[in-house]
C-alpha cells in the first residue's frame, strides 16, 4: 500500500472523471459499495479462487460478525441489487475506488488498489456484451492509449463449462508429476484455473488442453458468435482466445480481458470482465443475468506513462495573490477571486515580496496580483503574468473582468 500524491492525485481524480463521462453516456450511474461487507458476500466468488483462500483481509469485528474489506466489487453490486431490488431493468451502474487484497506486491499491483468498472444486471442479450466491452474499448482511446489489445472467449452455458471441466480434470491429471505442485493444487480445486498458469513446465500440458468450443451448446455457439459479430460491426479489433479464463468462478459465457503492449505478456493484463448470470441468485437475489468489467487504475495509468498520454497535470492557478501590507488585503482578495469562480492562493507569514513572487513563480499560477501601500491608497492592483507579458496597473473594481479575460485567452 502507499500514498498517491499531488500531483499524481489529480490524474487519479481525472481518470475517474473521463471514466464517468464515457459510461453515463451510455445511461450508466455511479452505485457506491461499502468497503466492508460480510465474508459471505466474497465467499460466493468461489471457494477454488486465492482471492477467497488466500487473499482477503478478512476478520471478526467487535459486534463478532466475519467481515471482509472487499477484495473486488462486483459481488458488492450484486449483493446490493439482490437486497434493494431495483425496480427497472436493465440496471445500469458503474463504481470507482479501491479494493484491498494479501497478494504479492508486483509492478501495478498492490494490496490496496483502485479499479472502475461497470456492472449490468436483468438482461441477457450478446448485443449488451458488446455494449459493455465496446465501452471499456472507448475509455481506453479516451485516454489516448493506442497499443490496447482486446481478447476474448466463452465459457458456455453451466452444462458446456462443466462438460469442459471434467475434460479438463482427465487431460491434466495424466500429467501426473509433471505438471507444477501449483497447478496440481490447483487442479484438485478448479481445473479451470490450470489454464492461468504461466509456469514454463505446465505450458506443453496447457497448449495441448481441450477446447472450450468444442463443448458449446447451440445457445452458447450462437451467443459468441453474435457477440464477435456485434463487435466486427463496431470495428472493434478482438483475438479469440480459448485459453482465457477469468480470475473468478462466477464467470460464464462472455469473458474478455484488456491487455497493454507496454508490459511483459505474462502480466499485461489491464482489466476484463465477463458474464456471471447466477451471482446474484447465490447472493439471495432472483435469477438474474450480469455482464460487467473492473479496470485497474494503476496498470492502466502505467500504461499511459509508457505510451505517453494522459500525464499527470501541475496545478494551474488563476492568480497568486502577494500581499506586502499585513494580509487581510490577500485574505479579501483571494475570496473575492474564489466567489468569483477564480482559483487562487495566497502567500502568508508576511514574507518579503521577493519570498512571495518565488512562491507565485512556484505556484503554477497564469498571474501574480501584487497589493502593496501605494495600490491600497489608490484603489488599484498590479496584474503580473506569469508566463511572459507586461504587468499592468488597474483599478482594484476591474480585476474580475482582468483575470476573466486572461483566463479566456490562456
Amino acid at each position: 500500500m502507499r500514498d498517491i500524491l499531488p500531483p499524481e492525485s489529480g490524474r487519479w481524480r481525472r481518470f475517474t472523471a473521463v471514466f464517468a463521462d464515457v459510461v453515463e453516456a451510455a445511461g450508466y450511474q455511479q452505485v457506491i459499495p461499502p468497503l466492508l461487507e460480510d465474508l459471505g458476500v466474497f465467499t460466493r466468488i468461489g471457494d477454488a479462487t486465492d482471492v477467497v483462500t488466500k487473499e482477503m483481509y478478512d476478520f471478526v469485528d467487535k459486534g463478532d460478525r466475519r467481515v471482509a474489506l472487499r477484495p473486488e466489487q462486483t459481488a458488492s453490486v450484486c449483493r446490493a441489487f439482490a437486497q434493494h431490488r431495483p425496480p427497472v431493468l436493465p440496471w445500469k451502474v458503474f463504481y470507482s475506488g479501491p479494493n484491498f487484497r494479501y497478494e504479492k506486491p508486483q509492478r501495478g499491483r498492490y494490496r490496496q488498489f483502485d479499479q472502475v468498472g461497470i456492472e449490468v444486471l436483468g438482461v441477457d442479450d450478446p448485443m449488451l456484451d458488446v455494449e459493455v466491452i465496446a465501452l471499456g474499448w472507448e475509455f481506453y482511446r479516451a485516454l489516448g492509449l493506442q497499443q490496447v489489445t482486446l481478447i476474448v472467449n466463452s465459457l458456455g452455458e453451466p452444462g458446456d463449462r462443466s462438460r469442459y471441466v471434467e475434460a479438463l480434470r482427465t487431460h491434466f491429471e495424466a500429467a501426473g508429476e509433471q505438471l507444477t505442485e501449483q497447478s496440481r493444487v490447483t487442479l484438485a480445486k478448479n481445473p479451470l484455473r490450470v489454464l492461468d498458469s504461466k509456469r514454463d513446465p505446465d505450458q506443453p500440458f496447457i497448449a495441448t488442453a481441450p477446447q472450450i468450443a468444442d463443448f458449446y451448446g447451440d445457445d452458447a455457439a450462437e451467443h459468441f458468435a453474435a457477440v464477435q459479430a456485434g463487435l466486427q460491426s463496431l470495428g472493434i479489433p478482438f483475438t479469440v482466445e480459448p485459453k482465457l479464463v477469468r480470475g473468478l468462478d462466477y464467470y460464464r459465457s462472455t469473458i474478455f480481458e484488456f491487455q497493454g503492449g507496454t508490459f511483459e505478456s505474462a502480466q499485461n493484463g489491464l482489466g476484463g470482465g465477463g458474464r456471471y448470470d447466477g451471482l446474484v441468485e447465490a447472493l439471495g437475489g432472483p435469477a438474474t443475468p450480469g455482464i460487467g468489467f473492473a479496470l485497474g487504475v494503476d496498470r492502466t495509468l502505467i500504461a499511459c506513462d509508457d505510451e505517453g498520454c494522459f500525464a499527470a497535470e501541475p496545478l494551474q492557478l488563476d492568480a497568486f495573490v502577494v500581499d506586502v501590507v499585513g494580509g487581510l488585503e490577500a485574505a479579501a482578495i483571494t475570496a473575492e477571486l474564489r466567489a468569483a469562480g477564480l482559483s487562487a492562493d495566497r502567500g502568508y507569514d508576511n514574507r518579503s515580496m521577493k519570498a512571495q513572487m518565488k512562491l507565485a513563480n512556484r505556484s503554477g499560477a497564469a498571474c501574480a496580483v501584487i497589493i502593496g501601500e501605494q495600490e491600497v491608497a489608490d484603489g488599484s492592483i498590479i496584474v503580473k503574468p506569469m508566463r511572459g507579458g507586461d504587468q499592468v496597473t488597474i483599478p482594484r473594481s476591474g480585476l474580475i473582468a482582468q483575470l476573466s479575460e486572461t483566463r479566456t485567452h490562456d
